[in-house]
């Protein structure tokens, strides 16, 4: 009894903050933006698309977690998910999506560098993969702006460091 309770006491707060960083159920289809913003607070940035506005809720632990908020012409929602995981990275088209696109999809990078050599652009989105694992992804842009390549591996911010001497 008392491990499950020392369990229990532990992933307590976790539980509490991820539901927390939501502050409640999420916003359903057919929420008015007034609504949502009124529960949510303002977003990090707001982009307008041509079928309506969308606004982006970057938060998490170390930026791990980008809510977008999509909306109708009528200022209602159509869809809100949270974009920093895998089905959100495979909308990221090669050789196709623009960074206005990647914008869009998944919302401000958590850094970004330039790459002399090869003369790339690049985005950089924390993440947890697979919902476990603390990641980085990493967009790559030519000169003109578009995706040419992805990459991602382990946060280098997060990573246990492991020293062999």
């Amino acid at each position: 009894m008392k491990k499950a309770f020392k369990i229990a006491t532990l992933l307590l707060p976790l539980l509490l903050a991820a539901c927390a960083g939501m502050g409640g159920p999420p916003p359903q289809p057919g929420e008015s933006r007034a609504a949502i913003e009124a529960r949510l607070g303002l977003p990090t940035n707001v982009y307008q698309l041509p079928e309506g506005p969308e606004l982006e809720y970057a938060h998490g632990p170390y930026g791990q977690v980008t809510y977008m908020a999509r909306f109708g012409p009528d200022q209602r929602l159509t869809s809100f998910e949270q974009v920093l995981d895998t089905p959100g990275f495979a909308r990221v088209r090669i050789g196709v999506s623009t960074r206005q696109d990647v914008l869009h999809l998944l919302g401000r990078p958590t850094e970004t560098s330039y790459l002399a050599l090869p003369k790339l652009y690049v985005w950089s989105y924390r993440y947890k993969e697979s919902g476990v694992w603390d990641s980085m992804m990493h967009v790559h842009f030519d000169q003109a702006g578009i995706v040419r390549q992805m990459m991602n591996g382990p946060d280098p911010d997060r990573e246990e460091r492991r020293f062999f001497w």
